[in-house]
């Protein structure tokens, strides 16, 4: 054996194994060197990893810096749509379209017709179904624009916003007497409710609350009271200005006061003949 190498350089390249003997210690070390061509092979690889890991690092720097591609803007809202989604208000949607308030209300969000917006309620297939039979039926065509109209809004409001809301608030329908209008008060930052003179109805359900347009599910048809109220009742007739007589004949209170109390023009005039005859007698009895 020979005395063992003090340091690794010595070690004998030779892919064999070598053995030595420690001249300090009687214990015999067992080497097992590398060959040079499995030195060069790990630095080759070393030197890759490092290129890999550079290349991925720039890579990951340029798609940090690249722009995001532009959000695609969204349409304008559809309040069709929206109902439609909600997957109960067929009765509503049949409504706004046989009134044509679909299209004129899509018109004027497509539009920005009103930059304030618009707040929709919306009644349930069950709200509808709940009404007097006949109810819709005996409205004529205009009343029925003039129901559609009364649950629309001409402002955006969202749920909370109704606890700053000035009563009454105006609808979009109107008559004779000037625009419908609602009674709306906030009880919560997500309840309110809403009273149109007819019915009370509590809403809870947003459908939609995105400016410019906010859709509210309601469980009642919001009839105004302008259709649907108690009418007032007819004036009383005027009474008779005529006062009966005693045989049961009546005389226009227009007459001359004292009327019925004078004399016929003959009988007055007879007796002044007959007050002139004897006074003419009395005059010649003196004289004879």
């Amino acid at each position: 054996m020979n005395p063992c190498p003090t340091t690794p350089s010595a070690i004998s390249t030779n892919p064999t194994t070598t053995y030595c003997t420690d001249t300090h210690n009687t214990s015999t070390l067992h080497y097992t060197p590398r060959s040079t061509t499995t030195l060069y092979a790990m630095a080759r690889s070393s030197r890759v990893a490092v290129a890999v890991a550079y290349f991925l690092a720039m890579a990951a720097v340029a798609v940090a810096q690249a722009p995001a591609p532009a959000a695609t803007p969204a349409g304008p809202p559809n309040v069709t749509a929206i109902l439609e989604k909600g997957g109960q208000y067929t009765m509503f949607i049949r409504l706004m379209k046989e009134t044509q308030q679909d299209t004129q209300l899509n018109s004027q969000l497509n539009n920005s017709f009103n930059g304030n917006g618009y707040t929709v309620f919306a009644p349930t297939d069950n709200a509808f179904n709940n009404l007097k039979p006949g109810t819709l039926n005996s409205l004529t065509q205009q009343q029925q624009v003039a129901l559609i109209q009364g649950h629309v809004l001409p402002q955006f409001y969202s749920m909370d916003s109704f606890q700053t809301a000035s009563n009454p608030v105006r609808t979009q329908a109107s008559g004779t007497d000037g625009p419908y209008t609602l009674n709306i008060t906030a009880t919560t930052n997500s309840q309110f409710n809403v009273s149109t003179g007819v019915v009370d109805v509590t809403v809870t359900n947003a459908l939609s609350a995105m400016k410019p347009l906010a859709v509210y599910s309601v469980d009642k048809v919001l009839l105004p009271v302008e259709l649907f109220g108690v009418k007032a009742p007819a004036a009383a007739p005027t009474a008779s200005t005529a006062k009966p007589k005693k045989g049961g004949a009546t005389e226009a209170a227009s007459g001359p006061a004292g009327a019925e109390d004078a004399e016929p023009t003959g009988a007055a005039s007879a007796r002044a003949v007959g007050w002139g005859v004897a006074g003419l007698a009395a005059v010649l009895g003196c004289l004879l």
